[in-house]
């Protein structure tokens, strides 16, 4: 399933009004990181295959994208749980069946969810790339308790969470050269892109309103002017 997201961000070539081209690249290379790594283990449960849709990605590529994943739709009459394909409305599926089997696979941490990850950290996407990119032996006298990972942007300095990124580990289909530095940025890039849904739609809708008032106020004032010039 992972293969098939990641293949799928070979676009279409519709771009979102992104603030730049550049931005928009980042965060596609940011949806292949997430894909191919990220989400073995962090969901995106806000996050339907619909939303991706922004991402440039064709209906085609939503539908294979959704048809790829296993569905549970409620139960049978004998309580047993209804599975179906998933379609481009459904949320992004988590990586584990429950919180339990979550923190039997990470030595009993928890992995967050990644919706709004980028909203509810001091730092947003900022201190996401910056912890991806902290990770250093510790220092003499420092001790590792086992399950933990010395990252020196971690409160405390300890993380659950191994190092995720390795030089070469993405390949990406821009020939953007994926180092843990780049992988970083993108994915970091990629998380405050689906913090703030639909963003670019609502800017859009903003100035084009700010553009209808303006008028609107241009052609009262001229009328305004035009009836009481013959008032005297």
């Amino acid at each position: 399933m992972r293969r098939l997201i990641a293949a799928a961000v070979v676009v279409s070539g519709a771009v979102p009004a992104l603030s730049s081209a550049a931005d928009f690249a980042s965060v596609q290379r940011g949806y292949a990181v997430y894909a191919q790594v990220c989400s073995a283990c962090h969901s995106l449960k806000q996050v339907t295959y619909a939303d991706l849709g922004d991402l440039g990605l064709t209906s085609a590529q939503l539908k294979a994208l959704a048809t790829g994943a296993t569905v549970t739709d409620g139960t049978d009459a004998n309580g047993q749980p209804i599975h179906r394909a998933g379609r481009p409305d459904d949320h992004l599926p988590s990586p584990f069946p429950n919180e339990a089997a979550a923190r039997v696979a990470n030595n009993g941490a928890l992995p967050p969810d990644m919706s709004r990850l980028a909203l509810t950290l001091d730092g947003h996407q900022r201190y996401i790339e910056r912890l991806l990119t902290s990770y250093q032996k510790a220092p003499a006298g420092f001790e590792v308790p086992p399950g933990s990972y010395y990252n020196t942007a971690a409160p405390g300095r300890l993380i659950a969470m191994p190092p995720p990124l390795h030089d070469g580990q993405v390949a990406f289909t821009d020939n953007t050269r994926p180092n843990t530095g780049q992988m970083a940025h993108d994915v970091a890039a990629f998380l405050g892109w689906v913090a703030h849904p639909h963003l670019e739609q609502r800017r859009r809708v903003g100035v084009s309103v700010v553009l209808y008032v303006a008028l609107l106020t241009l052609l009262l004032f001229f009328l305004k002017r035009r009836i009481w010039t013959h008032v005297d």
